[in-house]
């Protein structure tokens, strides 16, 4: 089985394709790029480098989110495209369900963080029960005060990951009262080959989907829609007042 995987679901950028339990090739880059400049001229190169004939693949595995807006819709674009033209399955994999895959067998908790802004994280907990990932919590997007509350009541060791630590250590380190690591540099950000490795295993258990199906998970609406909807509110409140203060005049 072949797997080529996608992830630009955040800062990085990351291509690899696996087959069985190989990884044939993987190429990340976490430098100043946009993903529309680096994501296809990646795929190029990695399928040049290994001759991979893209008929060959059985699926195509995605970060679906969440992540970078931006981001998410580049590599959502890109998968779709892919899955059309070679008519084949995509595998959507959620972003921090990959990136606590890295950690593969990892004891104690696993808690990836994604900085969301606004003191907010992109997260969820689990854990490796016999060679498994295991949700203790779904990804959701809270404060990470909340979240650091939850693991002091849970009480038990914990290892961060992700582009919200370097954020949020500080914050971590003074407010968890739990023993806590963090990941290094090698397997702290998203990577495509724990998507494809991950992918692998959502595919043999069914869990893909046709490219006209797929859509990034964004857990939460976007800024500027968020933007968008307090001026609707704001519009709306100042017609509620209009009638009354006409009404007020002498």
């Amino acid at each position: 089985m072949k797997i080529l995987a996608l992830d630009s679901s955040g800062i990085v950028a990351s291509v690899a394709i696996v087959e069985d339990e190989t990884l044939l090739a993987e190429y990340t880059v976490n430098y100043k790029k946009t993903h529309s400049q680096t994501l296809l001229p990646m795929l190029d190169e990695v399928a040049k480098m290994t001759e991979l004939d893209m008929e060959t693949i059985d699926a195509i595995a995605i970060a679906a989110g969440p992540g970078s807006f931006t981001g998410l819709r580049i590599g959502s674009a890109t998968a779709k495209g892919l899955g059309l033209a070679l008519k084949k399955p995509l595998v959507p994999v959620p972003t921090v369900e990959a990136l606590a895959y890295n950690l593969y067998d990892a004891r104690g908790l696993i808690c990836p963080i994604m900085d969301a802004r606004r003191s907010q994280v992109y997260t969820g907990i689990y854990r490796f029960e016999n060679h498994a990932l295991v949700t203790v919590q779904g990804q959701t997007a809270v404060p990470v005060t909340e979240l650091l509350e939850q693991l002091n009541t849970m009480g038990e060791p914990v290892t961060f990951l992700g582009d919200g630590v370097p954020v949020f250590r500080d914050t971590i380190e003074k407010t968890l009262h739990v023993s806590c690591s963090f990941a290094p540099a090698h397997v702290n950000k998203q990577r495509a080959a724990a998507v494809a490795a991950l992918g692998m295993v959502y595919y043999k258990n069914g869990r893909i989907q046709s490219a006209v199906e797929h859509a990034p998970d964004y857990l939460r609406v976007s800024q500027a829609e968020r933007e968008r909807a307090e001026r609707e509110n704001a519009a709306k409140e100042a017609r509620k007042q209009s009638p009354q203060e006409e009404g007020e005049r002498p």
